[in-house]
């Protein structure tokens, strides 16, 4: 990262439900992530960050946000809070998803990320949930 960075930074994308607004979150992610300097995070981010807000616009009627968090010494929270206060399904085994055609979402999460997590939150008034996930510097080398 360049010496004048920031030491801790985070970004919100508040995007409506529309499926358009995955590749919106992915793009952004993109530029946040070569400008802060940590373009060797941009693949795995944004294939976490597709899941996430995937998941957020196909499930849910109402609008979702995409939360990006940098900490030091060097991790990277994803988030995507929706309008439904449900839990997750839970991510199935890999070895069951060989030739499924959707459900992989939080699996690909579970086996790309650190760790990932959920939730229930309210925003602006509304009740929903805040999945989320965590790479770091280590664990992509």
């Amino acid at each position: 990262m360049p010496e004048n960075e920031p030491e801790r930074w985070e970004y919100s994308l508040h995007i409506p439900n529309d499926p358009r607004a995955v590749t919106v979150c992915r793009r952004t992610l993109r530029l946040i992530l070569t400008l802060h300097g940590l373009i060797t995070l941009v693949d795995t981010a944004e294939l976490l960050a597709a899941e996430l807000v995937s998941n957020a616009v196909l499930h849910t009627k109402g609008p979702a946000a995409l939360r990006v968090r940098w900490s030091p010494p060097g991790t990277l929270r994803l988030g995507a809070w929706d309008t439904d206060p449900e839990p997750p399904e839970p991510p199935r085994p890999l070895d069951h998803l060989t030739d499924a055609e959707n459900g992989r979402g939080l699996t690909l999460v579970r086996a790309c990320a650190d760790v990932w997590g959920w939730q229930p939150q309210s925003r602006n008034g509304n009740r929903g949930k805040y999945v989320w996930c965590e790479c770091t510097l280590a664990g992509l080398n």
